[in-house]
């Protein structure tokens, strides 16, 4: 693995990660819509080149390799050996913290992440803003209206923890939280 992030680089990690997620979809939220997953983590990469832009002293390979395989240990194959091998120990260590502990009760997961999250670079911390906010745009159509609050509930937990760790993103997701109380 060496230390530069290339156009190239990122082209081959981006065909790794649809063939990881190949088949991968969620609910739209029309009744019946199915969406690629893919285009989830295409919007998380989206918001971090953006947010790489409006932030001095941002690490953009690291937050784009995390942003780009935060969901690869919870819904795909990848072992963590392979990620370490191919993308490198900060990589790994970032998407560890990304990942929900399956072996902890439900209600004590997104705590844990949260503190793993912290423990990490301010780069990690900005994904899993980045993710939220991705993640606000639209509920899904077969959410009922305590699942969507419990979600907008959550998504103010994150930024409590995370707030400091990027001004532009923490703003953007205070204001998709503010927001998401319209879509219910």
């Amino acid at each position: 693995m060496n230390n530069t992030f290339t156009i190239d680089d990122l082209q081959d990690l981006w065909q790794k990660v649809s063939i990881l997620h190949s088949g991968q979809t969620y609910g739209g939220q029309n009744k019946g819509e199915k969406i690629e997953y893919i285009n989830h983590i295409g919007s998380v990469v989206f918001e971090i080149i953006n947010a790489s832009k409006n932030t001095l002293d941002f690490d953009v390979a690291l937050a784009v390799k995390c942003a780009l395989l935060h969901d690869t240990i919870e819904d795909t194959d990848l072992s963590i050996e392979e990620l370490e091998k191919d993308y490198g120990k900060p990589v790994l260590e970032g998407v560890l913290a990304l990942t929900k502990n399956t072996q902890l009760e439900r209600e004590l997961q997104m705590v844990d992440s949260l503190n793993r999250i912290k423990a990490q670079p301010k780069e990690i911390w900005a994904v899993k803003m980045a993710d939220r906010i991705c993640n606000l745009y639209a509920p899904p159509y077969y959410w009922d209206q305590s699942k969507k609050e419990k979600y907008r509930e959550e998504a103010k937990v994150i930024y409590t923890y995370l707030k400091d760790g990027n001004a532009y993103l923490a703003k953007r997701l205070l204001d998709k939280i503010d927001l998401y109380k319209n879509k219910y």
